[in-house]
């Protein structure tokens, strides 16, 4: 009586508040479709798959390509790109968007300060096809920072787009020039909800604004900057499929292969879906070991984390 009851209460609740459901719904449909559903074709990892035979009729092989993933000296070379380069965005990239938006919050003309927000995240809405078109503007041999190059210095162009040694830096700062500025909106909306009573009693004391930046300003936004940090362990072994893909050429691949191009090199123009799809698998797992980790890193110093 007590289960029914409750079950009846359930679909009331679940009548009166139909229409909530139903702006939810396409977003639902959406993750069903294109995320979790796709997910049942993980299954060919632990198969010699053949699209001629099909899910049900390729040979099981267990846990085979996994052990490949760390026999394959390729694969080993691809990961430590991949880490490298995902340290890199980490250490460089991701605090710019606190330094931004820490500036932009000392900003007292709120026209000004509009207008500069609006141009450091209007980059977040360009394709990558559209960002490495205007770098390689920029950077080809005959390009306008090459011309400036000898113009200043009368030297011979520099191979910023065919060099190893430039695919890493360049990589990082196009993704600090698109990315930065809409990481910008969160901390802006985190410091937000700082009580400016905290700055009135540092300014009493005599607090100069690099100590009120210190003491006050980051301390409030330490969730967020955790939290923002956790979900970017979660994806530290994806570093962007686009943008590499579109920067890669034969003279850097060496250093700008990565797990994303690997597995689609691998999977759609080897036609080894099974080993593709395990290294994607691998990927995945490591992912989510790194968000628990951390997670639970940032409550044992107190911190809220993510769940």
């Amino acid at each position: 009586m007590a289960h029914r009851e409750r079950k009846r209460s359930f679909v009331d609740k679940l009548w009166n508040e139909r229409y909530l459901f139903l702006l939810l719904l396409p977003g639902l449909l959406y993750f069903i479709i294109y995320r979790y559903i796709p997910m049942l074709g993980n299954i060919i990892a632990f198969q010699d798959f053949s699209p001629f035979q099909g899910f049900m009729h390729s040979d099981w092989v267990g846990l085979k390509h996994f052990k490949k993933i760390f026999e394959d000296s390729e694969v080993i070379r691809v990961i430590w790109n991949t880490l490298y380069l995902s340290f890199l965005q980490i250490a460089f990239a991701f605090p710019v968007s606190i330094v931004l938006a820490i500036m932009l919050n000392e900003v007292r003309n709120e026209r000004y300060k509009r207008v500069i927000q609006s141009l450091v995240y209007l980059p977040h809405f360009l394709s990558w096809v559209v960002v490495i078109g205007i770098v390689t503007t920029f950077l080809k041999s005959e390009g306008i920072i090459n011309q400036l190059i000898q113009m200043v210095f009368g030297i011979e162009p520099i191979p910023f787009l065919t060099s190893a040694h430039w695919f890493m830096p360049i990589i990082v700062l196009e993704v600090i020039w698109k990315e930065s500025g809409w990481g910008t909106i969160i901390f802006l909306a985190a410091l937000a909800g700082v009580n400016p009573h905290l700055y009135e009693a540092a300014v009493v004391d005599g607090a100069s604004r690099m100590r009120q930046i210190w003491h006050i300003t980051l301390p409030s936004i330490r969730s967020t900057i955790i939290i923002l940090l956790i979900l970017r362990l979660g994806s530290v072994l994806d570093v962007g499929f686009e943008q590499i893909f579109l920067m890669l050429n034969p003279l850097n691949k060496e250093i700008g292969d990565v797990l994303d191009t690997f597995v689609y090199y691998k999977g759609i123009e080897n036609s080894d879906f099974s080993f593709a799809t395990a290294v994607g698998l691998f990927k995945s797992l490591v992912g989510l070991v790194l968000i628990v980790g951390a997670n639970k890193l940032s409550k044992k110093f107190g911190e809220e984390g993510i769940y």
